[in-house]
């Protein structure tokens, strides 16, 4: 049975880890893999059909917890204990919940105080007593009678008349005063770990196609002299088409993975008379995984000829690999082509579905590739961006 620290606003863990709000998805994938002698039989839940219309969810059912990620950010934005019986739980290290000791409303109140009103909710027939980033829910559905009291006019815990005995169903973590309204939070610092994450990665163009990315990044540096004045800082790095190695590697710094090509699929597409003649030497990607970025560069050149961009939408087959580069790609589409009218902008981000885009762009004349791994069914998207010789992007 695990034994973990509830700590308001922040975080539920012990010594050696902990989920803290605000941490990315991979992180937190990479904590249950780390411990899985001890946290086993987890699931993972998502919407295959509408996959931003609902959390990303890891259930760790062996213990009665709930991760929930935001759909968008993929940081971690609730967390949620919702079978107290199978953990430990405890408060400033003082328990609360135990096989010694039950989760009453009375225990409740020793340990956090009553400081502000409970609520009851008719529908749910659940009473919640809710603190700045903490709420504790209980069952009320044994009870002869709900209680009579409006929840604005309510003066307090004794008002309610709660039984004796009471005990919490489920407990939620999370961040500001109402668990209805919160979001996932920054990364926290001690997410980090010494790597650069990107904040927003842009496409540079002029009228001719692409350019490159400007990237926003973000990095975790500590004060000049004292090193636990750690601060978050911004800052901002451009790489282009035609760049070199050193250049990209002075603006990005250095890959996480550096991987070469087998081989080339798409070289029966090339116009080239000699695309059956082997090359004697591959193409290969810098891969940057916090990033959710690749960079392409030619085997003969050493130069960027191409850019990856992952949505890492669940189900693909590099899901949980790369974090999700929130990507913005500008168009200049014309409204009316009858008409000399002006083109006017257009975005295409992460969140785009390719029915918009093919609005944007017109329908290919051919059906876009799509690569399958092991499940034709499941179609997921990344974006491609090459060069703008070949600057259209497939999903």
């Amino acid at each position: 049975m695990l034994d973990l620290e509830v700590v308001p606003e922040r975080s539920l863990g012990n010594e050696r880890w902990e989920f803290a709000l605000g941490m990315p998805l991979a992180q937190g994938v990479a904590i249950l893999q780390k411990h899985c002698r001890i946290i086993k039989n987890v699931q993972v839940l998502y919407s295959e059909q509408l996959p931003l219309s609902h959390d990303l969810i890891l259930n760790l059912t062996q213990d009665g917890i709930k991760l929930l990620f935001d759909a968008y950010n993929q940081r971690l934005k609730v967390i949620e204990v919702y079978d107290l019986s199978k953990v430990k739980l405890k408060y400033c290290g003082v328990h609360f919940n135990s096989q010694a000791i039950a989760p009453t409303i009375e225990q409740i109140d020793q340990s956090f105080g009553a400081t502000h009103p409970g609520v009851y909710n008719a529908a749910e027939q659940l009473f919640h007593l809710n603190f700045r980033g903490l709420s504790f829910s209980f069952q009320l559905d044994s009870w002869k009678e709900a209680p009579k009291f409006e929840p604005k006019f309510a003066h307090g815990l004794a008002s309610l008349q709660i039984p004796h005995g009471a005990t919490v169903k489920r407990m939620y973590i999370y961040t500001a005063n109402s668990l209805q309204d919160t979001k996932a939070p920054m990364m926290p610092l001690s997410c980090f770990y010494g790597n650069i994450y990107a904040e927003t990665v842009e496409v540079l163009r002029d009228p001719m196609g692409p350019l490159g990315l400007q990237l926003r990044l973000l990095t975790a540096g500590c004060g000049p002299g004292i090193l636990a004045d750690t601060k978050m800082h911004t800052f901002e790095r451009c790489v282009y088409f035609g760049d070199s190695c050193q250049d990209v590697l002075s603006a990005l710094g250095s890959p996480h993975k550096v991987f070469y090509k087998s081989e080339d699929k798409m070289k029966i597409h090339s116009p080239s008379p000699h695309k059956q003649v082997p090359s004697k030497c591959n193409d290969y990607f810098f891969n940057y995984f916090t990033l959710g970025v690749d960079v392409l560069f030619d085997a003969t050149t050493h130069q960027v000829k191409k850019f990856v961009l992952h949505t890492n939408y669940p189900g693909h087959y590099n899901f949980n690999i790369y974090h999700r580069c929130d990507f913005k790609i500008p168009l200049a589409v014309k409204r009316d082509e009858s008409t000399d009218a002006h083109s006017q902008p257009c975005i295409v981000t992460t969140y785009s579905k390719w029915d918009a885009i093919q609005e944007l762009l017109g329908h290919p004349m051919e059906k876009p590739v799509v690569l399958h791994r092991y499940d034709p069914l499941q179609q997921t998207t990344q974006t491609l961006l090459d060069q703008p010789s070949a600057s259209d992007c497939s999903a």
